[in-house]
C-alpha cells in the first residue's frame, strides 16, 4: 500500500468506528492521534487540498491521508479498509444485503450522529480552536455556537427524541434474535455503536428496558477490534470527548 496515515481523535463517534474497522481489516496503517477539539484536523501536514477536511458532512471526524490525498467520512473509510484488505467481512458480499447495510448507515449518519453530536457538545467544554483555519462557513458556525454556548432548546429536544427513536430502532432490528444488525457483523454495527455508546451516560432513559440493545452493545464492545480502538484513548473517558459533528438535518 502507498504511504498512509490515519489521523483520529479520541475513540468516540467516527474515530471509534474507523479505528475499529482498521483493526478488523488487519491493514498496517500508521495511526496518529490529533486533538479534534483544538481544531488540529484543519492543519494536517502535507495536505494541500482541504476539501475532505473542511467540507466533510461528518464534521470533525477522522481523516485518512494516502500519498497526500485526504479521505474523510467514517463509513467510506471503513469500506476502503475492507476492500483494501481483500474483503475482511465488514461488508456483505450479496449486493442487496450491502445496499441494506448502507441504507442503515445512512440513517445512522443522518439522524443518530447529528443528534448525538449536538447532545455531546451541550454536555462538554468547547475547544479553543482557531476558526480562521476552517473553510466551511457551516462548520465555523457550529464551532462558534459551541464556543459561545449557544444551544437551541428545540434542537436539544429533537436530538433527545432521535436518540431514543434510534435506540428503539436497534431494539426492533434485533427482535428476531439476530446477533448483529445486518445478520452478520458489518460496518453498520461499528458505525451505530460508535455513536450510540456515548449516549448511555447522557440519555440513559433511552436505553431503559431494551435487553436486545444492551446485549448487542456488549457484543460489539467485547470485540477485540473495538477494545483495541478504545485502548487508544488518552483521557480514559472517550465517550465524553466531542467536537462539532454533522449538521442537524434541516428536513427533520
Amino acid at each position: 500500500m502507498s504511504e498512509a496515515i490515519l489521523y483520529h481523535g479520541e475513540p468516540n463517534g467516527p474515530s471509534l468506528s474507523v479505528l475499529a474497522a482498521l483493526e478488523e481489516s488487519g491493514l498496517d496503517i500508521e495511526c496518529r492521534a490529533i486533538d479534534l477539539a483544538a481544531g488540529e484536523r484543519h492543519g494536517l501536514p502535507g495536505v494541500t487540498d482541504s476539501m475532505a477536511m473542511d467540507y466533510a458532512v461528518e464534521g470533525e471526524g477522522p481523516v485518512l491521508v494516502i500519498d497526500g490525498e485526504a479521505m474523510s467520512e467514517a463509513v467510506f473509510i471503513a469500506q476502503y479498509f475492507d476492500e483494501a484488505a481483500g474483503g475482511c467481512g465488514l461488508q456483505p458480499a450479496d449486493p442487496y444485503a450491502r445496499w441494506q447495510m448502507l441504507m442503515w448507515c445512512r440513517q445512522a449518519t443522518e439522524r443518530l450522529s447529528p443528534a448525538a453530536a449536538y447532545l455531546g457538545l451541550h454536555a462538554s467544554t468547547a475547544g479553543d480552536a482557531p476558526l480562521d483555519t476552517m473553510a466551511s462557513e457551516d462548520l465555523r458556525e457550529r464551532w462558534t455556537d459551541w464556543q459561545q454556548r449557544r444551544f437551541d432548546e428545540a434542537k436539544l429536544a429533537d436530538s433527545r427524541a432521535k436518540v431514543a427513536q434510534f435506540a428503539q430502532r436497534i431494539e426492533d432490528q434485533l427482535d428476531d434474535g439476530r446477533e448483529w444488525l445486518m445478520g452478520s457483523f458489518s460496518i453498520a454495527d461499528l458505525e451505530t455503536f460508535a455513536w450510540i455508546r456515548s449516549m448511555r451516560h447522557l440519555e440513559a432513559e433511552a436505553f431503559s428496558g431494551k435487553g436486545a440493545l444492551d446485549a448487542w452493545m456488549g457484543r460489539v464492545e467485547s470485540r477485540p477490534s473495538v477494545q483495541a480502538a478504545l485502548a487508544r484513548s488518552t483521557t480514559g473517558e472517550p465517550e465524553r470527548a466531542f467536537a462539532p459533528g454533522p449538521e442537524i438535518n434541516r428536513w427533520g
